[in-house]
């Protein structure tokens, strides 16, 4: 079966995406490992099937699968990207310096307002990611709250997790789907084992694979969790992911959502942040309606047909 694609990427966040308007397409968890192995494949952290709106007036679903098969509920670069797929194909209607549409997703519906290029094509978008989940039942998290938001909401703000590294502590929030956010203020405190360089300690140097796959499959986090690393500066938020079913990505843009979040509940920052991912930065304001707005870019890489081959 011989099928059209495109590859986009939020900051480095990279995805297959695939017009399945008609809703006909049914890839299996092996065929979605094959789209997204990057030797064999075409390479990236998930697939996006842009499928038929499910809300009255919304531009299309967003059905997203992880690169280990598994469906996700949200993707914040991935959204983007849907959004740049819809507008630059003319199947969301643009104005010439942008528009608003809806997304649908399996957390729920996402406003998204965009700007266009001098072609017309999306630059940057915007995205109500909502409002953050707090209740550790509904993170979910298996863990009883220890701290209470300014709102009144408690939540599971330094949940302590035994590692073969050293105690780790986490924060948790669920932007529909579920963070694990550790703040390390003192890289010289944690032990060297964390660091392939002892002498060298960073958030840059930090083993992330190993104790995100770790802390991702913890029995704590009933649906795995993902997992950031960040670190709290003058002028913004350094982060790096471990994404659950991916491992670590460029970006994410839920995960840079958790970490302002939990950043601003933490005191260690204010209600509006830049999140410095390894791909780039992500502006990301906690507004006074409880929602979460997200603001960066999404890029067309390339586009091709691929062949399934399902007689194996």
């Amino acid at each position: 079966m011989e099928i059209e694609f495109a590859k986009l990427h939020g900051l480095g966040n990279d995805f297959v995406m695939i017009d399945d308007r008609a809703g006909e397409l049914a890839l299996s968890p092996d065929e979605v490992r094959a789209l997204c192995d990057r030797h064999f494949g075409i390479g990236a952290d998930g697939v996006i099937l842009v499928r038929p709106p499910v809300g009255e007036g919304h531009a299309g679903y967003m059905h997203y699968v992880n690169a280990d098969g598994t469906l996700a509920q949200m993707c914040g670069n991935g959204v983007r990207c849907f959004a740049k797929f819809l507008v630059d194909r003319g199947i969301a209607p643009s104005g010439p310096e942008g528009g608003e549409l809806v997304a649908d997703t399996l957390a729920g519906p996402r406003p998204i307002a965009f700007t266009v290029d001098g072609e017309g094509l999306l630059a940057e978008a915007t995205v109500d990611m909502g409002e953050p989940v707090l209740d550790p039942a509904a993170v979910p998290v298996g863990a009883a709250p220890d701290a209470t938001s300014p709102e009144g909401a408690p939540y599971v703000g330094e949940l302590v997790l035994d590692t073969p590294w050293a105690p780790l502590t986490f924060c948790c929030v669920s932007m529909g789907n579920p963070h694990a956010v550790c703040f390390i203020d003192d890289f010289d405190a944690l032990p060297d084992a964390l660091f392939p360089d002892s002498l060298d300690k960073r958030l840059a140097t930090l083993d992330v694979d190993a104790v995100g796959a770790f802390v991702e499959a913890h029995p704590a986090f009933p649906e795995k969790t993902n997992v950031e690393f960040a670190h709290a500066g003058d002028d913004a938020i350094a982060m790096r992911v471990f994404e659950r079913g991916c491992g670590e990505t460029l970006a994410c843009g839920t995960g840079a959502c958790a970490t302002a979040v939990a950043a601003s509940l933490t005191g260690r920052a204010g209600r509006t942040s830049t999140v410095r991912l390894r791909g780039g930065d992500l502006r990301i304001r906690w507004d006074d309606d409880g929602h979460v707005r997200m603001t960066g870019p999404a890029a067309q890489s390339f586009s091709g047909t691929v062949t399934i081959d399902r007689a194996r």
